[in-house]
């Protein structure tokens, strides 16, 4: 039997691609080598699922580093209201959280879960879970899909929809790019991207600052000249290998990009934890909080002002005995203290690993793939979406929205051919 199309890979970018070549009637086969289909849905968004993004599209693009603008294109025909659309006319309600995130109304990924695969039985696509595909061909008319045990499936096109290598568990293992490369694509260096950050820093090491968490910081990847590569505003966490949390997890490319560019492990990072406010402004309000006490000792007297362990970290950093009263203070060692809490510099040396990572960067080159159809430049009747792709985003709805876009404009095309 020959099929229209053959999918390989049962995330949310395949199961989309299904969907979406099966429209039209056509035989679809939907290949997944774990038994279940959507796993690494199921855990995103903490299990609720964040399952787009309503900004518009220039600021979605801003969120996607990962080759952000490559997604113009494949908008024009299926975007983010699209998205919303697909879900509320199958009767799952979504609801607007901040930043523009999308979730189901009921906070249950597995509600998103079950509309797909209801629409996947409904459209007739053939699906084969725990099916292990070694090897993709093709021929003048059509490809020949090999599976590990051996039997030969045949389609019109093929869609791979593998994922990355980040979260292997849900099966995501890098197959796709072993296939895109067999088809004569070239695939750009991996690296972990949304990914906790590594420090040898001795505070790190002796847990000063272990499991505290920091409100409304802007962390800063710097450049060589010191310069800052990229800030993000947003909370964060000290662990006992580093740092992590929103913050953390946007900047962690950059050190990966930083470490490329500067021939070096050892990246600085920097961190502001009163964003709202410039040097004087923060100078004056601590002045006046030590004034109103002047006998005080310096760590009392401060207190509320942020978090208790980071304030004593930053005294003791600015060179200040915690004890200190303000009639102790020099001019200098206020503003050695305004400095630190606007400006502290730390050194990181990477991340953790691709497996640790919420998404995998790097991928099949985007300048082989068609951006309005998906289609490979290389190999006729090829398809690529997904994870599979040198696209990535920052978390907060963007990868899934590429996953689902392109998955369904690369169905949409491969059901045409």
């Amino acid at each position: 039997m020959l099929f229209q199309t053959i999918i390989i890979g049962g995330g949310p970018s395949g199961i989309m691609a299904a969907i979406s070549a099966s429209q039209q009637g056509q035989q679809v086969l939907l290949l997944e080598k774990k038994k279940g289909l959507g796993r690494k849905l199921k855990i995103s968004g903490g299990g609720r699922c964040n399952v787009t993004n309503r900004l518009p599209h220039s600021e979605i693009i801003k969120n996607i580093p990962g080759n952000g603008k490559f997604m113009y294109s494949p908008f024009s025909l299926f975007d983010n209201e699209s998205i919303i659309a697909f879900f509320q006319n199958r009767g799952l309600q979504l609801k607007e959280e901040d930043h523009g995130r999308m979730f189901p109304i009921t906070d249950q990924s597995q509600d998103v879960l079950d509309v797909l695969i209801k629409e996947l039985k409904k459209n007739h696509v053939i699906i084969h879970e725990e099916t292990k595909v070694t090897k993709v061909q093709s021929s003048d008319s059509n490809f020949t899909v090999t599976l590990e045990s051996g039997k030969q499936f045949h389609a019109k096109s093929v869609i791979i929809a593998t994922g990355g290598t980040s979260v292997p568990q849900t099966g995501s293992t890098g197959d796709g790019y072993h296939f895109a490369k067999s088809l004569g694509h070239q695939i750009t260096e991996l690296f972990p991207t949304e990914v906790p950050i590594k420090s040898s820093e001795p505070f790190i090491k002796q847990q000063i600052l272990k499991g505290l968490s920091l409100k409304n910081v802007s962390l800063s990847v710097l450049k060589k000249n010191g310069k800052k590569r990229i800030t993000h505003t947003m909370d964060m966490i000290f662990t006992h290998f580093g740092i992590s949390g929103p913050a953390a997890l946007r900047c962690s490319q950059f050190i990966y990009k930083e470490q490329q560019s500067q021939k070096k492990q050892t990246i600085t990072m920097q961190l502001d934890v009163f964003p709202d406010l410039t040097e004087d402004m923060l100078k004056q309000h601590i002045v006046k909080r030590l004034k109103e006490d002047p006998d005080k000792i310096i760590k009392n007297s401060l207190k509320g002002l942020i978090e208790e362990r980071y304030l004593h970290f930053m005294i003791q950093e600015s060179q200040i005995n915690l004890d200190t009263t303000y009639h102790h203070l020099s001019t200098q060692n206020i503003s050695d203290l305004v400095r630190m809490l606007k400006g502290f510099t730390f050194t990181v040396n990477g991340t953790l690993s691709l497996e640790k990572a919420f998404v995998t960067g790097g991928g099949v080159s985007i300048k082989e793939v068609v951006p309005t159809t998906m289609e490979s430049k290389i190999t006729p009747g090829l398809f690529l979406c997904g994870e599979v792709l040198d696209i990535h985003g920052y978390t907060g709805g963007y990868n899934i929205t590429c996953a689902l876009v392109t998955g369904y404009v690369a169905g949409y095309y491969a059901g045409l051919t």
